[in-house]
């Protein structure tokens, strides 16, 4: 049967880790910009172009806040037609929620640092807009944050796109879901560790 195949839908470049249960999957990276050598070069508006059913997962790490809400509706409904009836979405996304949060807690400013990453001093504004820095030195404005998501929002949303199995955790100011057509496999289950959230 061969390993199992992931389809990495905005994933910058191959150099990015993933998580590790996605460990020995044939990895295919799929991303509109043609400079990180992805292996499809594609708007993920668009993944209704792809052959469906071919991939067991689609993992999607912060990318879908760089769609308008409407557009985003168009990527979901796009996992899914990519996805094989036992697959799933492993989506991760800002949480809009925490951040306000932490901005009334903190009493923050829009400019104000939040915490400082690798890559230098992450403001509120980056969380909300999309990282500056990254968008101005690439020139790129598909790097610009065009919607945001709390938990309940990205449950309704990834709902409306026909995925009625949906399992959700937060995380450093993070919403993650694995959203399924059909009712997981306990196996998967224990494998994506999700059995408690």
């Amino acid at each position: 049967m061969g390993p199992k195949k992931l389809l990495n839908v905005g994933g910058n470049n191959k150099a990015i880790e993933l998580p590790k249960h996605y460990q020995g999957w044939e990895h295919v990276l799929l991303d509109i910009d043609p400079r990180g050598n992805p292996d499809v070069v594609c708007d993920a508006r668009e993944l209704g172009m792809l052959p469906a059913a071919q991939f067991d997962a689609v993992y999607c790490s912060h990318n879908l806040e760089h769609y308008h809400r409407h557009d985003a509706l168009k990527v979901l409904t796009g996992f899914r037609h990519v996805l094989k009836p036992t697959g799933f979405a492993h989506i991760r996304v800002p949480d809009m929620g925490e951040l306000m949060q932490i901005v009334a807690e903190r009493n923050l400013d829009i400019d104000d640092v939040l915490y400082h990453a690798p890559t230098g001093p992450i403001l509120v504004r980056d969380i909300i807009y999309g990282l500056g820095t990254e968008i101005e030195s690439s020139g790129n404005d598909f790097y610009s944050h065009k919607t945001g998501f709390t938990p309940k929002s990205l449950v309704n949303i990834v709902k409306a796109c026909g995925f009625p199995y949906i399992y959700t955790g937060q995380n450093n100011m993070e919403v993650l879901a694995f959203a399924f057509t059909q009712e997981p496999e306990p196996g998967i289950k224990s494998l994506l560790g999700f059995g408690g959230i």
